[in-house]
């Protein structure tokens, strides 16, 4: 049955949303680190392209699907077994990270969205062109990679928002997320 699976409360504002249990719990932090992750350092997502790596994970595929309810073309990684979720999400270009380095397919990108940190993140620097942005959740940008690259290094963090947790409730509500 659907049960009141979240809650925020910010600035004195609840906002609440109504989601079978097992989806609803993974969507409340993972939905926030992929939202925060693509729409707060970058706002203007539509028309650039973006790589999340480990886009078959539960961050991952929601920063996938976010990404693209937002107009933006989505690079992702997984295995192998996971290429198939990943097409499913509409993937615009799947990267199999066992058979192939996802540095050698994207190139000049907006925005990389780091899921997987320590070495993965150390290839991702490259892979960005002058002035993207490059988003850990793992790990924190090396300052002096970002400066070198000439992008911006953030390292996100996630706490409780009803502002974004109600825009993330609007994706799911038009069947955007899944």
């Amino acid at each position: 049955g659907r049960s009141l699976s979240w809650s925020g409360a910010a600035g004195g504002a609840v906002y609440t949303h109504l989601l079978s249990s097992t989806r609803g719990a993974g969507f409340a932090l993972g939905g926030l680190s992929a939202w925060r992750g693509l729409c707060d350092p970058v706002h203007h997502v539509a028309g650039q392209t973006g790589v999340s790596e480990g886009g078959s994970g539960g961050v991952g595929s929601l920063a996938v699907q976010i990404a693209q309810a937002r107009g933006a073309k989505v690079i992702a990684t997984a295995s192998t077994r996971n290429q198939y979720l990943l097409k499913q999400l509409g993937t615009d270009l799947a990267i199999d990270y066992t058979k192939e380095k996802f540095e050698d397919k994207a190139k000049e990108v907006d925005v990389v969205f780091d899921t997987a940190g320590r070495e993965t993140l150390t290839r991702s620097y490259g892979t960005l062109k002058r002035g993207g942005t490059l988003v850990s959740i793992q790990s924190q940008p090396d300052p002096e990679e970002c400066r070198k690259h000439e992008i911006q290094g953030i390292f996100l963090a996630s706490h409780p928002d009803a502002g974004e947790l109600a825009e993330i409730a609007k994706l799911i509500d038009a069947g955007q997320i899944k």
